[in-house]
């Protein structure tokens, strides 16, 4: 019987069947970061360790600063990183933390270190933990009830979702990319269109990705409810893997290879449901409320609530566009923005900043502006290339790594009813500060934001 990569993946990985369609699931990873540690705080006073030290790494991203020279924004979040650096090196846990140049988003340095490898499964307390399903791994957030039983135990209860194929094929028009595929995808399908689905990404537009544009597809899966995100493994993501400091090495690596090449879904495997986008009708996009679904092109305009049947689709979009100051026609391109940043476990990779660099280069940002890479190696593969000089002379902040200003916990916020072009995953309100309008694009359309001072369309800026 022909299988999908999931069921392979989630087939091999079932220790146990338990009641009402619950299976215990064997977890091959388990990444951490500072909002862990209430977990290893119950852990600890339970008496007990941790089941396999060896299989769970962790960093510090969400709530360190990156403005240079500074740590944490108050002695609450300071604790916590402080307790992660305990806890990690009492149970013998691989810790990326402050002052080592490896530490960055944790969704950045999984796959940066070789952690995330095709086949299997991985877990961590944060939603876009989808990132990695890039690799052909099973990748999801979980609780933090969750994190201390996959300590506690190396395994999680889960139930089994139903499966999802979106294909995308063709070729992406110019000033393009990955995150414009995925907002077309969430407008397409709804925020909702994904609940209880795992979804494997495919078509020849996916498979002439790198692995940077797959994971900022992957990562954006949960915006659009879906348990999973997850790309077949071939020879891009086998040429990424391999060399990494943490990935399989010699017979190991070629054993691993033989497993890896079998996951790909069989061409007679049968998927729940079927989505089909054709990669030349995507452009440039952006989103206009406080949904990523609430997503158009960049030459389209803010909708009319009053066009659309649906009451309660109404009444969402009006108040979307209460929050947001916008209304109904308004051209998207006319719609002026106070700062810009570009960042976020979605776009913060090489790829990404070198994106945003070849829009700024020889031009001045006109409102303030953030580059935050995605990790310590990130920030200094891009100052080897010279991409810091190049925002630097255009007028852009230069920052250390970490989460920033896209979850807003961290003190690095915009201030109310300021509007930010912003790279992140989420627009929902106050989700970058309370009373922060945001407006979710690619790093090519936020340094065009930031060059312009509106929301712009980056193909009338040049080839």
């Amino acid at each position: 019987m022909s299988g999908t990569m999931f069921e392979k993946i989630w087939a091999r990985h079932v220790v146990a069947e338990g009641p009402g369609g619950h299976v215990l699931l064997y977890v091959d990873r388990h990444l951490l970061h500072e909002g862990t540690t209430a977990a290893f705080g119950r852990l600890a006073r339970s008496g007990r360790r941790v089941r396999r030290p060896d299989l769970s790494f962790a960093t510090a991203d969400h709530y360190l600063l990156t403005s240079p020279g500074s740590a944490t924004s108050d002695a609450e979040t300071r604790g916590m990183v402080e307790a992660l650096e305990r806890h990690t090196a009492d149970q013998g846990i691989l810790y990326f933390g402050v002052g080592d140049p490896r530490r960055g988003i944790v969704h950045v340095i999984g796959p940066e270190q070789g952690l995330t490898v095709p086949g299997i499964t991985l877990v961590c307390g944060d939603s876009h933990t989808a990132t990695h399903g890039a690799f052909g791994a099973l990748a999801f957030g979980i609780g933090s009830s969750e994190v201390e039983h996959v300590l506690a135990t190396q395994t999680l209860w889960q139930k089994k979702p139903s499966t999802m194929r979106i294909s995308v094929d063709g070729r992406l028009g110019p000033g393009v990319d990955a995150k414009d595929l995925i907002l077309a995808v969430i407008a397409t399908i709804g925020a909702g269109g994904g609940v209880r689905h795992a979804i494997e990404y495919a078509g020849s537009t996916i498979r002439a990705m790198s692995m940077d544009e797959r994971m900022t597809v992957c990562n954006m899966s949960i915006e659009a409810g879906a348990r999973a995100g997850m790309i077949a493994p071939d020879e891009t993501t086998f040429a990424y893997v391999e060399g990494r400091p943490l990935a399989p090495r010699g017979d190991a690596w070629r054993a691993a290879l033989e497993e890896w090449k079998a996951l790909p879904s069989d061409p007679g495997a049968v998927f729940d449901r079927e989505v089909r986008l054709t990669a030349s009708e995507i452009a440039p996009t952006v989103t206009w409320g406080t949904s990523p679904q609430d997503a158009l092109p960049i030459t389209a305009r803010v909708p009319d609530p009053m066009a659309v049947a649906d009451p309660g689709r109404r009444e969402s979009m009006a108040r979307a566009l209460a929050y947001m100051g916008l209304a109904p026609g308004t051209p998207l391109g006319d719609v002026a923005v106070n700062r810009v940043f570009i960042g976020s476990c979605t776009n913060s990779r090489l790829d990404d900043l070198r994106a945003a660099a070849r829009v700024v280069k020889g031009l001045r940002a006109v409102v303030p502006a953030w580059i935050v890479p995605g990790s310590g190696l990130v920030k200094r593969a891009a100052e080897a290339e010279g991409l810091d000089r190049i925002f630097l002379d255009a007028g852009f902040e230069w920052r250390e790594a970490g989460c920033s200003m896209c979850v807003g916990m961290n003190g690095e916020t915009a201030a109310a009813g300021e509007r930010v072009a912003s790279t992140s995953n989420r627009n929902f309100e106050g989700r970058q500060g309370k009373g922060a309008r945001t407006h979710l694009m690619s790093p090519a359309m936020a340094a065009a934001a930031a060059v312009t001072g509106k929301l712009t369309d980056v193909r009338t800026l040049g080839p």
